[in-house]
């Protein structure tokens, strides 16, 4: 028979895996009688695990949730993912940076030899995408109270600092909080969202968590609506393309590229790429302007015919003066073509 503390392990590790243990199978699986089962549990319980006795033919236990997080333990795989996962929760903006260096000094104490060499070459610097303005950092609280009232279903009374400034009835006073039904808690660009039908204005609306200050309590539970396009995916991504609704990008247009389709899409994150030929292709692309969508396709370094339509010929031909213009010492003799926007 192992040595005790050996054993508790063992034991603690099987309740991890699953949530309902017959007694005679961990007996069965620690190779220890029923009895002996029973007093590690109840050694277990003196260190601070909640483990509940489920009734039943066999009887079994349960590995339940308690008020305080006792040790935990963790298989190499986890242990690996886990401290990948802490070093690159800075960029999450979740205001959680000292306490995730914290939680992976405290693992990699802990971790064998093995693991620790492992983890030690497997350094991540985590680099964000340079921007003209940095992401705001959410206050990891009101992370957690958005994410459970997600979670119960619960209205929700929000103060919004929107970039426009607040509005005031004809006595002066703001207007009283928000009222919402939120429903998903998502990551875009860096920046925290919370997806939810607004109560008041009867829509969907995107809130930046950054900007959000919750009101307690919550308000009753509610049923979850179904979201705009089946998924929240879907529903983000149109959100953040146009204004239309229609979830796609308000100026598309399609060309043929002398460069072979593999090429092509190797580069395209959301284009339609269409083999022609071994060194031809046709491709279809969204962006917010006709001038930012030919400039997009001009970084090609291929002959261009544009299918379609007339504004992003027109595009095309206007970003020709102003790269005339830049090749010369004054302006080119072209005309300016209407922008197309």
């Amino acid at each position: 028979m192992p040595k005790t503390s050996a054993r508790l392990l063992s034991l603690l590790s099987l309740l991890q895996v699953r949530r309902d243990w017959p007694g005679a199978l961990l007996a069965e699986r620690l190779d220890i009688s029923p009895r002996t089962v029973r007093r590690d549990v109840d050694r277990l319980r003196e260190l601070g695990y909640p483990i509940l006795s489920t009734k039943g033919p066999d009887g079994g236990y349960r590995l339940d949730i308690g008020t305080e997080l006792p040790p935990l333990l963790f298989d190499d795989g986890q242990a690996v993912a886990l401290a990948v996962a802490l070093q690159i929760a800075t960029t999450t903006g979740a205001g959680i940076e000292e306490a995730a260096a914290r939680a992976l000094n405290t693992v990699r104490q802990v971790m064998p030899a093995r693991l620790r060499r492992r983890v030690d070459t497997l350094q991540v610097t985590a680099v964000e995408r340079p921007t003209a303005r940095p992401n705001p950092q959410v206050d990891s609280g009101v992370l957690m109270t958005l994410g459970t009232a997600v979670h119960a279903r619960e209205v929700l009374r929000i103060d919004y600092a929107s970039a426009s400034p607040p509005e005031v009835d004809d006595n002066g006073a703001q207007t009283p909080p928000r009222r919402v039904e939120p429903h998903h808690l998502v990551t875009w660009g860096g920046r925290w969202y919370l997806v939810a039908w607004d109560l008041d204005r009867d829509d969907w609306r995107t809130f930046r968590a950054d900007r959000i200050t919750p009101r307690t309590p919550t308000g009753p539970r509610f049923t979850p609506r179904e979201l705009p396009g089946g998924n929240v995916a879907a529903f983000v991504t149109s959100r953040f393309r146009g204004s239309d609704g229609s979830g796609d990008w308000p100026c598309r247009g399609e060309v043929i590229l002398d460069l072979p389709a593999a090429t092509v899409s190797r580069h395209t994150r959301e284009g339609i790429v269409e083999e022609l030929g071994p060194d031809r292709c046709r491709l279809v692309l969204g962006s917010w302007s006709w001038p930012g969508l030919a400039a997009t396709i001009g970084r090609f370094d291929a002959d261009i015919e544009v299918i379609g339509p007339a504004e992003l010929k027109a595009a095309f031909a206007r970003l020709a003066r102003r790269y005339a213009d830049a090749a010369t010492d004054g302006p080119s003799t072209l005309t300016t073509p209407p922008s197309g926007r």
